[in-house]
């Protein structure tokens, strides 16, 4: 194993299309269309999971499904304290930064 495949996280089209809150079709889609990265893996599809995020974040209408049917409907109960990589929370003040101008 090289390290560039290290740690990837990969899922079947099956597990991506729940995931993600749309239809395997769908996922079909987006790998013929090459906005979803795969490997073979003894006949069966392995998608990149970090591809799966990108691609479901450049469309409003797949956002939108992913949000509501998919992992974003438990967003909100995950507790995410880092507001700086958290995009539904709001961002704190720096302490050390001045009001003034």
């Amino acid at each position: 194993m090289t390290n560039e495949t290290e740690g990837v996280i990969r899922v079947s089209v099956s597990e991506a299309a729940r995931l993600f809150g749309v239809s395997s079709k769908t996922i079909r889609r987006g790998m013929a269309e090459s906005k979803i990265l795969y490997i073979i893996v003894r006949g069966r599809y392995k998608i990149s999971f970090a591809s799966l995020v990108t691609w479901s974040q450049q469309s409003i209408k797949t956002r939108t499904k992913r949000d509501r049917d998919g992992i974003g409907q438990w967003v909100e109960q995950w507790h995410i304290r880092n507001t700086l990589y958290s995009p539904r929370l709001p961002k704190k003040k720096n302490k050390n930064s001045s009001d003034k101008v």
